[in-house]
């Protein structure tokens, strides 16, 4: 089994680091984290979490310049329902799927976490 030759506790605390990582998205730098996490581990599990969370990274964005571009030409008491939707559902992609991908990686080491409704592109 290959999951054994790889320290279990540094497996969970890298992964959880990438996830984690959102949490500072306020930065532009916080998708640093994980690009570092995947150019220095070698361990495949840590590796996927990284790409995983480089992939939220990146569709987070990709929706908060969307909701933006959106709220800022079209600014109407027609679409201000649609902005607010979108918004809501930013907040939720940008904090709870993270805790959800910490507590799955802490839980489930030896198998990295998958975002649903997500774009893979890395």
């Amino acid at each position: 089994m290959v999951s054994n030759i790889y320290d279990s506790d540094k497996r969970k605390l890298l992964s959880a680091l990438c996830h984690g990582s959102i949490f500072f998205s306020a930065l532009v730098l916080s998708i640093g984290v994980p690009l570092v996490v995947l150019f220095v581990s070698d361990d495949p599990v840590v590796k996927e979490n990284a790409k995983e969370a480089i992939n939220f990274h990146l569709n987070i964005w990709f929706y908060a310049l969307v909701a933006g571009v959106i709220g800022f030409f079209w600014w109407t008491l027609i679409l201000l329902p649609v902005i607010w939707i979108v918004s809501g559902f930013l907040l939720f992609m940008s904090w709870i799927m993270p805790i959800l991908a910490i507590m799955g990686c802490l839980s489930n080491p030896d198998q990295g976490y998958r975002y649903p409704l997500i774009v893979r592109l890395v």
